[in-house]
Protein backbone atom coordinates (compact mmCIF):
# COMPACT_ATOMS: atom_id res chain seq x y z
CA UNK A 1 0.00 0.00 0.00
CA UNK A 2 1.49 3.68 -1.02
CA UNK A 3 2.21 5.74 2.24
CA UNK A 4 -0.33 8.47 3.16
CA UNK A 5 0.04 11.99 3.84
CA UNK A 6 0.33 12.13 7.94
CA UNK A 7 -1.79 14.93 9.58
CA UNK A 8 -1.78 16.29 12.67
CA UNK A 9 -4.93 17.51 14.20
CA UNK A 10 -4.97 20.75 15.08
CA UNK A 11 -7.52 22.49 18.47
CA UNK A 12 -8.48 20.97 20.82
CA UNK A 13 -8.93 17.06 21.68
CA UNK A 14 -11.81 15.97 21.67
CA UNK A 15 -13.92 12.65 22.44
CA UNK A 16 -12.63 9.66 21.48
CA UNK A 17 -15.58 6.87 20.06
CA UNK A 18 -15.31 3.39 18.72
CA UNK A 19 -17.07 4.82 15.00
CA UNK A 20 -16.95 8.12 13.94
CA UNK A 21 -19.36 8.58 10.92
CA UNK A 22 -18.99 11.54 8.91
CA UNK A 23 -22.14 12.96 7.63
CA UNK A 24 -25.24 12.82 8.89
CA UNK A 25 -28.00 11.94 6.37
CA UNK A 26 -30.35 8.90 6.15
CA UNK A 27 -26.93 6.74 5.36
CA UNK A 28 -24.78 8.16 7.98
CA UNK A 29 -27.93 7.75 10.67
CA UNK A 30 -28.88 4.17 9.80
CA UNK A 31 -25.10 3.59 9.73
CA UNK A 32 -24.74 5.54 13.51
CA UNK A 33 -27.36 3.53 14.78
CA UNK A 34 -26.73 0.13 13.90
CA UNK A 35 -23.58 0.36 15.15
CA UNK A 36 -24.30 1.64 18.31
CA UNK A 37 -27.04 -0.95 19.03
CA UNK A 38 -24.44 -4.00 18.35
CA UNK A 39 -22.04 -2.12 21.12
CA UNK A 40 -19.72 0.42 19.66
CA UNK A 41 -19.46 3.61 20.95
CA UNK A 42 -20.30 5.78 18.01
CA UNK A 43 -20.52 9.13 16.67
CA UNK A 44 -21.63 11.59 14.58
CA UNK A 45 -20.36 14.48 12.82
CA UNK A 46 -23.10 16.71 10.82
CA UNK A 47 -24.73 20.34 11.23
CA UNK A 48 -27.96 19.17 10.77
CA UNK A 49 -28.32 15.21 11.00
CA UNK A 50 -31.41 14.77 9.30
CA UNK A 51 -31.26 17.11 6.65
CA UNK A 52 -30.13 17.75 3.79
CA UNK A 53 -31.56 15.21 0.87
CA UNK A 54 -33.98 13.67 3.26
CA UNK A 55 -35.91 17.28 2.78
CA UNK A 56 -35.67 16.39 -1.03
CA UNK A 57 -35.90 12.64 -1.51
CA UNK A 58 -39.53 11.42 -2.85
CA UNK A 59 -38.84 8.06 -0.68
CA UNK A 60 -39.81 5.60 -3.90
CA UNK A 61 -38.72 2.38 -2.97
CA UNK A 62 -38.88 0.80 -6.22
CA UNK A 63 -36.46 -2.57 -7.01
CA UNK A 64 -38.39 -3.52 -9.84
CA UNK A 65 -39.56 -0.64 -11.41
CA UNK A 66 -36.48 1.46 -11.37
CA UNK A 67 -34.56 -1.31 -12.74
CA UNK A 68 -32.09 -0.52 -15.65
CA UNK A 69 -29.88 -2.42 -17.74
CA UNK A 70 -26.23 -3.57 -16.90
CA UNK A 71 -27.65 -3.29 -13.09
CA UNK A 72 -28.10 -6.59 -12.25
CA UNK A 73 -25.93 -7.01 -9.97
CA UNK A 74 -27.42 -3.80 -8.12
CA UNK A 75 -30.99 -5.49 -8.38
CA UNK A 76 -29.69 -7.81 -6.03
CA UNK A 77 -29.06 -5.49 -3.34
CA UNK A 78 -31.94 -3.19 -3.98
CA UNK A 79 -34.15 -6.25 -4.04
CA UNK A 80 -32.41 -7.52 -0.61
CA UNK A 81 -32.83 -4.02 1.12
CA UNK A 82 -36.47 -4.12 0.29
CA UNK A 83 -37.28 -7.22 1.61
CA UNK A 84 -36.01 -6.47 4.80
CA UNK A 85 -38.00 -2.93 4.92
CA UNK A 86 -41.37 -3.88 6.40
CA UNK A 87 -39.05 -5.45 9.75
CA UNK A 88 -36.63 -2.15 9.53
CA UNK A 89 -40.03 -0.28 9.83
CA UNK A 90 -41.26 -1.97 12.70
CA UNK A 91 -37.92 -2.07 14.50
CA UNK A 92 -37.45 1.77 13.82
CA UNK A 93 -40.36 2.91 14.88
CA UNK A 94 -40.57 1.32 17.80
CA UNK A 95 -36.90 2.22 19.05
CA UNK A 96 -37.93 5.88 17.99
CA UNK A 97 -41.93 5.96 19.01
CA UNK A 98 -42.19 8.28 15.65
CA UNK A 99 -43.58 7.08 12.22
CA UNK A 100 -41.91 6.61 9.53
CA UNK A 101 -45.00 7.03 6.75
CA UNK A 102 -44.26 3.59 5.11
CA UNK A 103 -46.94 2.72 2.89
CA UNK A 104 -47.22 -0.93 0.79
CA UNK A 105 -48.93 0.64 -1.78
CA UNK A 106 -47.53 -0.25 -4.86
CA UNK A 107 -46.36 1.34 -8.19
CA UNK A 108 -48.02 1.85 -11.37
CA UNK A 109 -45.73 2.67 -14.38
CA UNK A 110 -47.85 3.99 -17.64
CA UNK A 111 -46.99 4.69 -21.80
CA UNK A 112 -48.98 7.81 -22.61
CA UNK A 113 -47.98 6.81 -26.41
CA UNK A 114 -46.75 4.53 -28.98
CA UNK A 115 -42.64 5.11 -27.95
CA UNK A 116 -43.54 5.20 -24.25
CA UNK A 117 -45.17 1.49 -24.50
CA UNK A 118 -42.28 0.41 -26.73
CA UNK A 119 -40.07 1.65 -24.21
CA UNK A 120 -42.13 0.08 -20.92
CA UNK A 121 -42.93 -3.19 -22.63
CA UNK A 122 -38.72 -3.38 -23.39
CA UNK A 123 -38.29 -2.80 -19.19
CA UNK A 124 -41.64 -5.34 -18.75
CA UNK A 125 -39.02 -7.78 -20.59
CA UNK A 126 -35.97 -6.87 -18.19
CA UNK A 127 -38.05 -7.10 -15.63
CA UNK A 128 -38.91 -11.17 -16.60
CA UNK A 129 -35.73 -11.60 -17.66
CA UNK A 130 -34.56 -10.49 -14.44
CA UNK A 131 -37.04 -12.94 -12.12
CA UNK A 132 -39.45 -10.03 -10.74
CA UNK A 133 -42.95 -9.97 -10.86
CA UNK A 134 -44.64 -6.96 -12.81
CA UNK A 135 -48.01 -7.39 -14.68
CA UNK A 136 -48.67 -5.51 -17.96
CA UNK A 137 -52.04 -3.66 -18.23
CA UNK A 138 -53.77 -2.23 -21.03
CA UNK A 139 -54.23 1.06 -20.76
CA UNK A 140 -58.38 0.57 -19.73
CA UNK A 141 -57.21 -1.42 -16.68
CA UNK A 142 -54.52 1.30 -15.96
CA UNK A 143 -57.58 4.10 -15.98
CA UNK A 144 -59.64 1.48 -13.63
CA UNK A 145 -56.76 1.20 -11.03
CA UNK A 146 -55.88 5.08 -11.25
CA UNK A 147 -58.90 7.26 -12.32
CA UNK A 148 -57.04 10.30 -12.43
CA UNK A 149 -55.18 9.12 -15.02
CA UNK A 150 -55.09 10.92 -18.89
CA UNK A 151 -57.45 8.71 -21.36
CA UNK A 152 -55.05 8.55 -23.35
CA UNK A 153 -52.48 6.41 -21.61
CA UNK A 154 -51.98 3.59 -23.82
CA UNK A 155 -50.73 0.42 -21.03
CA UNK A 156 -49.04 -0.02 -17.89
CA UNK A 157 -46.78 -2.37 -15.55
CA UNK A 158 -48.48 -2.92 -12.04
CA UNK A 159 -45.67 -3.58 -9.42
CA UNK A 160 -47.36 -4.43 -6.48
CA UNK A 161 -43.83 -4.89 -4.44
CA UNK A 162 -42.20 -1.50 -4.78
CA UNK A 163 -43.93 0.84 -1.93
CA UNK A 164 -42.81 3.94 -0.56
CA UNK A 165 -41.52 5.65 2.64
CA UNK A 166 -41.79 9.22 3.65
CA UNK A 167 -37.63 10.21 3.78
CA UNK A 168 -38.24 13.32 6.07
CA UNK A 169 -40.21 11.40 9.05
CA UNK A 170 -37.59 8.42 8.13
CA UNK A 171 -34.77 10.97 9.10
CA UNK A 172 -36.27 12.39 12.00
CA UNK A 173 -37.14 8.53 13.54
CA UNK A 174 -33.19 7.56 12.55
CA UNK A 175 -31.89 10.77 14.72
CA UNK A 176 -33.79 9.73 17.65
CA UNK A 177 -33.61 6.65 17.31
CA UNK A 178 -29.52 7.20 17.52
CA UNK A 179 -29.97 9.24 20.53
CA UNK A 180 -31.63 6.60 22.48
CA UNK A 181 -29.12 4.24 21.33
CA UNK A 182 -26.31 6.77 22.81
CA UNK A 183 -24.97 8.22 19.60
CA UNK A 184 -22.97 11.21 20.33
CA UNK A 185 -23.88 14.18 17.76
CA UNK A 186 -21.24 16.56 16.89
CA UNK A 187 -22.99 19.55 15.30
CA UNK A 188 -20.47 21.14 12.90
CA UNK A 189 -18.65 20.50 9.95
CA UNK A 190 -16.11 17.81 9.26
CA UNK A 191 -12.74 19.91 7.22
CA UNK A 192 -10.31 16.86 7.57
CA UNK A 193 -10.02 13.70 8.27
CA UNK A 194 -7.08 12.62 10.70
CA UNK A 195 -4.66 10.31 9.59
CA UNK A 196 -1.84 9.32 11.66
CA UNK A 197 0.88 6.62 10.71
CA UNK A 198 -1.11 5.00 7.69
CA UNK A 199 -4.30 5.13 9.60
CA UNK A 200 -7.42 7.09 9.64
CA UNK A 201 -7.82 7.92 13.13
CA UNK A 202 -10.68 10.78 13.46
CA UNK A 203 -11.22 14.28 12.23
CA UNK A 204 -11.19 17.81 12.96
CA UNK A 205 -14.33 19.78 13.00
CA UNK A 206 -14.84 23.29 11.99
CA UNK A 207 -13.60 25.57 14.73
CA UNK A 208 -10.75 22.96 15.60
CA UNK A 209 -12.26 20.46 17.86
CA UNK A 210 -10.41 17.23 16.97
CA UNK A 211 -12.27 13.77 17.14
CA UNK A 212 -10.47 10.34 17.58
CA UNK A 213 -12.00 7.16 17.03
CA UNK A 214 -11.04 3.37 16.23
CA UNK A 215 -12.60 3.42 12.68
CA UNK A 216 -14.11 6.30 10.43
CA UNK A 217 -17.13 6.19 7.98
CA UNK A 218 -17.34 8.82 5.42
CA UNK A 219 -21.01 9.14 4.18
CA UNK A 220 -21.63 12.65 3.18
CA UNK A 221 -23.35 11.62 -0.40
CA UNK A 222 -21.94 13.42 -3.05
CA UNK A 223 -19.87 15.79 -1.40
CA UNK A 224 -17.95 12.88 0.15
CA UNK A 225 -14.85 13.24 -2.26
CA UNK A 226 -14.23 16.54 -0.46
CA UNK A 227 -12.98 15.81 2.66
CA UNK A 228 -9.91 17.47 3.20
CA UNK A 229 -6.90 14.99 4.11
CA UNK A 230 -8.49 12.10 2.37
CA UNK A 231 -5.10 10.75 0.68
CA UNK A 232 -6.24 10.81 -3.42
CA UNK A 233 -5.88 6.82 -3.71
CA UNK A 234 -9.26 6.07 -1.59
CA UNK A 235 -10.70 9.18 -2.23
CA UNK A 236 -14.15 8.52 -2.89
CA UNK A 237 -15.15 8.86 -7.14
CA UNK A 238 -18.75 10.46 -6.32
CA UNK A 239 -20.15 13.16 -8.54
CA UNK A 240 -23.13 15.62 -7.21
CA UNK A 241 -26.45 14.77 -10.19
CA UNK A 242 -29.15 17.42 -9.62
CA UNK A 243 -32.63 16.83 -8.76
CA UNK A 244 -35.82 19.12 -8.83
CA UNK A 245 -38.63 18.31 -6.76
CA UNK A 246 -42.00 19.68 -6.37
CA UNK A 247 -44.51 19.42 -3.24
CA UNK A 248 -48.57 19.95 -4.03
CA UNK A 249 -51.00 19.09 -1.42
CA UNK A 250 -54.72 17.17 -2.22
CA UNK A 251 -57.32 18.76 -0.79
CA UNK A 252 -59.58 16.99 1.29
CA UNK A 253 -62.51 17.28 -1.64
CA UNK A 254 -59.72 15.55 -4.13
CA UNK A 255 -58.84 12.82 -2.16
CA UNK A 256 -57.70 10.38 -2.51
CA UNK A 257 -55.95 12.01 -5.79
CA UNK A 258 -53.95 8.81 -6.57
CA UNK A 259 -53.72 5.81 -4.54
CA UNK A 260 -50.37 4.57 -5.06
CA UNK A 261 -46.94 5.79 -6.98
CA UNK A 262 -47.74 6.45 -11.20
CA UNK A 263 -44.60 6.97 -12.89
CA UNK A 264 -43.95 7.52 -16.57
CA UNK A 265 -41.99 8.58 -19.26
CA UNK A 266 -43.14 11.21 -21.33
CA UNK A 267 -41.42 12.13 -24.44
CA UNK A 268 -38.23 11.21 -23.18
CA UNK A 269 -38.45 12.16 -19.54
CA UNK A 270 -38.84 10.10 -16.64
CA UNK A 271 -41.84 11.91 -14.18
CA UNK A 272 -43.28 10.22 -10.82
CA UNK A 273 -46.01 11.10 -8.43
CA UNK A 274 -46.05 9.47 -5.12
CA UNK A 275 -49.15 9.74 -2.83
CA UNK A 276 -48.18 10.74 1.07
CA UNK A 277 -51.33 9.57 3.36
CA UNK A 278 -51.06 12.78 4.77
CA UNK A 279 -52.44 14.38 1.61
CA UNK A 280 -48.58 15.51 -0.03
CA UNK A 281 -47.96 14.78 -3.78
CA UNK A 282 -44.66 14.49 -4.41
CA UNK A 283 -43.75 14.87 -8.31
CA UNK A 284 -40.10 14.68 -9.45
CA UNK A 285 -37.26 14.66 -11.13
CA UNK A 286 -35.39 15.97 -13.12
CA UNK A 287 -31.79 14.71 -13.34
CA UNK A 288 -29.08 17.47 -14.17
CA UNK A 289 -25.53 17.28 -14.61
CA UNK A 290 -24.67 20.82 -13.27
CA UNK A 291 -21.78 20.50 -10.54
CA UNK A 292 -23.19 21.66 -6.88
CA UNK A 293 -25.51 23.69 -8.13
CA UNK A 294 -29.22 23.44 -6.35
CA UNK A 295 -31.52 26.10 -7.74
CA UNK A 296 -34.40 25.59 -8.40
CA UNK A 297 -35.23 26.91 -12.23
CA UNK A 298 -38.18 27.97 -13.89
CA UNK A 299 -37.73 25.50 -16.20
CA UNK A 300 -37.20 22.29 -13.85
CA UNK A 301 -40.46 23.62 -12.56
CA UNK A 302 -42.09 24.06 -15.80
CA UNK A 303 -41.04 20.41 -17.28
CA UNK A 304 -41.92 18.77 -14.34
CA UNK A 305 -45.75 20.17 -14.27
CA UNK A 306 -46.26 20.02 -18.16
CA UNK A 307 -45.17 15.92 -18.35
CA UNK A 308 -47.17 15.00 -14.46
CA UNK A 309 -50.13 17.16 -16.13
CA UNK A 310 -49.76 14.96 -19.72
CA UNK A 311 -49.92 12.21 -16.90
CA UNK A 312 -52.63 13.18 -14.56
CA UNK A 313 -54.39 16.43 -16.19
CA UNK A 314 -56.47 17.37 -13.06
CA UNK A 315 -52.77 17.91 -11.22
CA UNK A 316 -53.07 21.20 -12.09
CA UNK A 317 -56.05 21.76 -9.67
CA UNK A 318 -53.69 20.92 -6.68
CA UNK A 319 -52.25 23.86 -4.78
CA UNK A 320 -47.89 24.04 -5.60
CA UNK A 321 -46.74 24.21 -1.43
CA UNK A 322 -42.41 23.74 -2.22
CA UNK A 323 -40.11 23.34 -4.60
CA UNK A 324 -36.25 22.22 -3.64
CA UNK A 325 -33.57 20.68 -5.44
CA UNK A 326 -30.90 18.16 -4.37
CA UNK A 327 -27.86 16.80 -5.39
CA UNK A 328 -27.70 12.63 -5.77
CA UNK A 329 -24.42 11.29 -5.08
CA UNK A 330 -23.30 9.69 -8.37
CA UNK A 331 -20.69 6.81 -8.92
CA UNK A 332 -18.83 5.06 -11.86
CA UNK A 333 -20.93 2.61 -12.13
CA UNK A 334 -24.50 4.09 -10.07
CA UNK A 335 -23.53 1.58 -7.40
CA UNK A 336 -23.00 2.56 -3.79
CA UNK A 337 -19.01 2.45 -2.46
CA UNK A 338 -19.73 0.31 0.98
CA UNK A 339 -16.90 -1.30 3.51
CA UNK A 340 -13.61 -0.40 4.03
CA UNK A 341 -10.88 1.65 1.81
CA UNK A 342 -7.38 0.40 1.03
CA UNK A 343 -6.83 3.18 4.12
CA UNK A 344 -6.71 1.08 6.92
CA UNK A 345 -9.49 2.62 9.68
CA UNK A 346 -11.36 4.39 7.07
CA UNK A 347 -14.33 3.02 5.71
CA UNK A 348 -17.25 3.95 2.72
CA UNK A 349 -20.89 4.32 2.43
CA UNK A 350 -22.08 6.39 0.22
CA UNK A 351 -22.88 6.65 -3.84
CA UNK A 352 -25.79 5.45 -3.45
CA UNK A 353 -27.35 7.60 -6.63
CA UNK A 354 -31.01 7.24 -6.86
CA UNK A 355 -31.31 4.12 -4.56
CA UNK A 356 -30.53 5.80 -1.08
CA UNK A 357 -33.54 5.65 0.50
CA UNK A 358 -33.94 2.25 -0.87
CA UNK A 359 -30.74 0.99 0.34
CA UNK A 360 -30.75 2.44 3.84
CA UNK A 361 -31.89 -1.26 5.84
CA UNK A 362 -29.13 -3.24 4.23
CA UNK A 363 -26.54 -0.57 3.97
CA UNK A 364 -26.59 -0.21 7.69
CA UNK A 365 -26.95 -3.63 8.06
CA UNK A 366 -23.83 -4.49 6.19
CA UNK A 367 -22.01 -1.20 7.64
CA UNK A 368 -22.40 -2.18 11.56
CA UNK A 369 -21.92 -5.80 10.91
CA UNK A 370 -18.38 -4.69 8.98
CA UNK A 371 -17.45 -2.08 11.92
CA UNK A 372 -18.35 -4.75 14.46
CA UNK A 373 -16.44 -7.84 12.89
CA UNK A 374 -13.87 -6.49 9.81
CA UNK A 375 -15.92 -8.98 7.83
CA UNK A 376 -17.90 -7.59 4.71
CA UNK A 377 -21.14 -9.07 4.19
CA UNK A 378 -21.22 -11.33 1.31
CA UNK A 379 -23.87 -9.58 -0.11
CA UNK A 380 -22.14 -6.32 -0.29
CA UNK A 381 -18.64 -7.51 -1.88
CA UNK A 382 -19.76 -6.35 -5.22
CA UNK A 383 -19.79 -3.02 -3.70
CA UNK A 384 -16.33 -2.59 -2.14
CA UNK A 385 -14.76 0.78 -2.81
CA UNK A 386 -11.66 -0.94 -3.97
CA UNK A 387 -13.86 -2.34 -6.82
CA UNK A 388 -12.04 0.89 -8.65
CA UNK A 389 -8.21 1.50 -9.61
CA UNK A 390 -6.87 4.20 -7.23
CA UNK A 391 -7.74 7.62 -8.03
CA UNK A 392 -10.24 6.90 -10.46
CA UNK A 393 -12.69 9.85 -10.55
CA UNK A 394 -15.92 11.03 -11.91
CA UNK A 395 -15.91 14.76 -12.85
CA UNK A 396 -19.15 16.20 -12.22
CA UNK A 397 -19.96 18.70 -15.56
CA UNK A 398 -19.84 22.23 -14.10
CA UNK A 399 -21.54 25.00 -16.51
CA UNK A 400 -18.72 27.62 -17.97
CA UNK A 401 -18.46 30.63 -15.93
CA UNK A 402 -19.13 28.96 -12.28
CA UNK A 403 -17.31 27.06 -9.75
CA UNK A 404 -17.66 23.75 -8.47
CA UNK A 405 -17.81 25.08 -5.10
CA UNK A 406 -20.69 25.98 -2.74
CA UNK A 407 -20.72 28.15 -0.20
CA UNK A 408 -20.35 25.43 2.40
CA UNK A 409 -18.74 23.27 0.10
CA UNK A 410 -15.17 23.16 1.41
CA UNK A 411 -12.95 20.07 1.80
CA UNK A 412 -15.76 19.80 5.23
CA UNK A 413 -19.07 19.89 3.25
CA UNK A 414 -20.25 16.27 4.10
CA UNK A 415 -23.38 16.84 5.73
CA UNK A 416 -26.54 15.21 5.41
CA UNK A 417 -27.15 18.18 2.97
CA UNK A 418 -24.82 16.46 0.19
CA UNK A 419 -26.62 13.46 1.08
CA UNK A 420 -29.57 13.59 -1.75
CA UNK A 421 -29.23 9.53 -2.14
CA UNK A 422 -32.58 8.58 -3.28
CA UNK A 423 -33.79 10.56 -6.10
CA UNK A 424 -34.68 13.01 -6.18
CA UNK A 425 -35.45 9.98 -8.53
Amino acid sequence: MQAFTRHQGPGTSGTGSDVLVVGGGIIGLVTAWRAARRGLRTAVADPDPGGGAARVAAGMLAAVTELHYGEETLLGLNLASAERYPAFVAELEAASGQDTGYRACGTLAVALDADDRALLRELHALQQRSGLTSEWLTGRECRRLEPMLAPGVRGGLRVDGDHQIDPRRLAAALVTACERAGVVFHRAWAERLTVVRDRAVGAVLAGGLALTADQVVLAGGSLSGRLGGVPDEVRPPVRPVKGQVLRLSVPRPYAPFLSRTVRAVVRGSQVYLVPRANGELVVGATSEELGWDTSVTAGGVYGLLRDAHDLVPGITELPLVETRAGLRPGSPDNAPLLGPTALPGLHLATGHFRNGVLLTPITGEVMATVLATGELPEEARPFTPRRFPPGVRTAPAVPAGTSAATPAATSAATSAASECQEQPA
